[in-house]
């Protein structure tokens, strides 16, 4: 029976599973660093997520307790504890090579009194140590946990990006690991390419089982592969599908086609052979919806005059008109005069332009000797 108002999830490390501890403090918060009692003994995490009522608590396991909030003394202990695995790690590793043992050594930790190291590694199978704990135990002087590990937890601690870009799901949320077999690469329609439907631990990736179900359901509108479709062309086998596009491959007749399976759906369906070229034809234009053209001209100009009309013109018309009466009720000789002083306005202009300077030529001067010229008289002639 457990004896706690609260359990709260508490996780070891950056990545892992997260673990239930009891606790009666409802002040604890997310990330707050903790000290809980432990199978293995005395260790430091920190908690995931806020307390919860124990009332919501269905699991069997008996929840071990928070022992207190961690203080500075638990800081300084678990900063040393990481210190000191980095060199026991060194050590390990050096007495499995001269004992030769096929061990790949991942990390080491110590618990928070440092009574107890667990170090963990993986093997491609099962590995005797007995001979390397007996070396080990006076060197660490503290109980030794040899863990062996699967490469998809090796991938969980180590941790990595997966091929999409984002970090592995293992290392982020996933909590426990499902089997996963080539069966869920074949239902999905993937090309069986070991590497590539391999993730970092060399084992299928995990998120091959994230949409399986969804393709399952959507497999049960398709055809099975080989299936024979009757047509007036001749017959033809279902080779391959595509579920996202929904299309089916078709081959025979030394040709290939591609249809959609709405398409697949009406030439299969009924006992009645049908043709490629049927399926798209367009219906006929039904008689009642067809209007004949209204050729009454009648009817016509009634619209015409309904229609609005563009007065444009017809104002352009009236002003040049109302300005012609303007000039005809001028005496003649003032319209004269006018037309008089705006040709000598535009000479004027003119030749103020040919005398400005800044138009970069001098104006011609006339040659005035021509009108000092006198005509000879005769007598004058006569003497030349």
């Amino acid at each position: 029976m457990n004896d706690f108002a609260y359990y709260v999830p508490v996780r070891f490390g950056e990545t892992g599973k997260a673990y239930y501890f009891g606790t009666n403090n409802e002040a604890l918060k997310p990330g707050d660093h903790v000290v809980v009692d432990t199978i293995s003994g005395f260790e430091m995490g920190f908690v995931a997520e806020t307390p919860k009522s124990t009332e919501l608590y269905h699991s069997d396991l008996e929840l071990k307790p928070v022992v207190r909030l961690a203080n500075e003394e638990d800081e300084e202990d678990y900063a040393l504890g990481k210190e000191q695995s980095k060199s026991s790690l060194i050590i390990v590793e050096r007495e499995a090579k001269k004992l030769g043992l096929d061990m790949n050594f991942i990390n080491a930790s110590y618990t928070l009194d440092g009574s107890k190291i667990t170090v963990n590694y993986t093997a491609d199978g099962r590995v005797d140590f007995r001979e390397l704990l007996h070396v080990l135990a006076p060197q660490l002087k503290c109980r030794i946990d040899l863990h062996q590990v699967t490469p998809r937890d090796k991938a969980k601690m180590v941790g990595g990006m997966g091929i999409c870009g984002l970090p592995l799901c293992c290392s982020t949320f996933l909590n426990h690991f499902d089997g996963i077999s080539i069966s869920r690469a074949k239902n999905q329609m993937l090309t069986l390419n070991i590497p590539k439907l391999s993730g970092a631990c060399g084992r299928l990736m995990c998120c091959l089982l994230y949409e399986d179900e969804l393709y399952t359901q959507a497999r049960a509108d398709f055809p099975r592969i080989g299936e024979t479709l009757h047509t007036l062309e001749g017959d033809y086998k279902v080779t391959s599908f595509n579920i996202l596009s929904r299309s089916i491959k078709l081959e025979g007749n030394d040709e290939v086609k591609f249809i959609p399976l709405e398409d697949y759906r009406t030439m299969a369906k009924g006992g009645k052979a049908m043709s490629f070229s049927d399926l798209h034809k367009p219906e006929p234009t039904p008689a009642s919806s067809y209007s004949a053209p209204d050729m009454n001209p009648s009817t016509k100009n009634r619209k015409q005059d309904n229609a609005p009309k563009d007065n444009s013109n017809n104002n352009r018309r009236n002003d040049n008109r109302n300005r012609g009466q303007r000039n005809n009720n001028r005496p003649q000789g003032q319209n004269n005069n006018n037309r008089q002083n705006n040709k000598d306005n535009r000479r004027q202009g003119q030749n103020n332009d040919r005398r400005n300077p800044q138009r970069g030529f001098r104006p011609r001067h006339r040659d005035n000797r021509s009108d000092n010229k006198v005509n000879p008289t005769p007598s004058d002639k006569h003497d030349a």
